[in-house]
């Protein structure tokens, strides 16, 4: 089989093969250009702290810190602060040559919603190991506000793998020489790196701080609240901002990328090196990302930023993370944007889809 990250129309194949099952059955909407969105079961279980499985399995893990079993059906308040194991719809099983990441959605990282899949007997998040077959979990913990949830919601998404994906530096300059990656010179180290624009916009804003005491989000509510009714404006008069530990921010790159249909990237999460920080909670750049946008010179990443152990000073331009490009097994049926009708597609600074535009 040839290597490479799994594209839509293998998905499918692997849907009509029984390699992934659901409880319901899986509509084409569910499969996105280079991975597949998982939904939400029935029920969700409040557990005392994040854990792994590893030998015990999830059943015993539950028995031992579950606090209360949750219904999901009439729809049920995920609050923040606090840590849900929920069984998702989907199962799987997976072929020896297959393994899988998983990653949160685009709206579930501008909620600051905390979201990591698990299976049975996992040692580690976001991993599912080749050949795997068995139920799928999603560790799910609101940050910054309380969400409303229902059965059958995608919160995060899972690629597939078949053997050597990464590509090297040296593929990633011959990528960026024929199709220019950005739209400025590259920093390729270890992926394609990029850093953030804190130039003003309309208002001076720079970027949004999710507020500290607001209501309740229901995931369904599209174009529906009110922007600083949950957020307030972030400025950097002086050409940088001074990050809190704790808050949480949606800023956006300094760089406009752009991933070939040939490609599918994923934003590195954090940097040690780079400052006490992490970037970006929800990393898949589906193939086609920046593509349409005007001049085709690609289209700005959203940064989801959550400052750790002290304030810390981050300056216009400063580098704060990499993007990891992979190779596609095939250029998938459909591509990120139009043939998606992908809502962040050409994006600047945009917070989620749930807040009117």
């Amino acid at each position: 089989m040839t290597a490479g990250v799994l594209p839509f129309q293998a998905i499918e194949k692997m849907i009509a093969s029984d390699e992934i099952t659901a409880r319901l059955p899986i509509p084409e909407a569910q499969i996105q250009p280079a991975s597949l969105d998982l939904r939400l079961g029935d029920v969700a279980y409040r557990v005392r702290a994040s854990f792994l499985p590893g030998a015990a399995g999830v059943s015993a893990r539950l028995k031992e810190f579950s606090t209360h079993r949750i219904d999901l059906r009439q729809g049920a308040v995920l609050e923040k602060g606090c840590v849900y194991l929920v069984p998702l719809m989907e199962s799987l099983a997976l072929p020896r040559h297959i393994n899988a990441v998983a990653n949160a959605k685009s709206s579930t990282g501008r909620l600051d919603v905390f979201t990591r899949l698990i299976t049975e007997h996992a040692s580690e998040f976001d991993r599912v190991d080749a050949g795997y077959q068995g139920q799928l979990y999603a560790e799910v913990s609101p940050r910054s506000f309380s969400v409303l949830a229902r059965p059958g919601m995608r919160l995060n998404q899972i690629r597939f793998r078949a053997g050597q994906v990464v590509l090297s530096d040296d593929e990633l300059r011959a990528l960026d020489a024929m199709q220019g990656l950005v739209d400025q010179d590259a920093h390729i180290a270890d992926g394609l790196g990029f850093s953030v624009d804190l130039t003003a916009r309309e208002g001076g804003i720079v970027g949004y701080r999710a507020k500290p005491h607001t209501g309740l989000i229901d995931l369904d509510k599209l174009d529906h609240y009110p922007a600083m009714d949950f957020w307030e404006p972030v400025t950097a008069p002086r050409g940088h901002i001074i990050l809190d530990p704790g808050a949480f921010y949606i800023l956006v790159s300094n760089e406009a990328v752009h991933v070939p249909p040939d490609c599918a990237a994923e934003m590195a999460p954090y940097l040690a090196m780079v400052g006490e920080f992490r970037v970006h909670y929800a990393g898949f750049f589906d193939p086609g990302f920046g593509n349409e946008t005007a001049g085709g010179k690609g289209a700005r990443g959203v940064l989801e930023v959550r400052c750790h152990e002290a304030p810390f000073v981050l300056e216009h331009r400063q580098r704060v993370g990499r993007l990891v490009y992979e190779r596609m097994q095939d250029v998938p049926r459909v591509l990120y944007g139009a043939d998606l009708g992908s809502n962040y597609q050409g994006q600047g600074l945009k917070l989620s889809k749930h807040f009117k535009t």
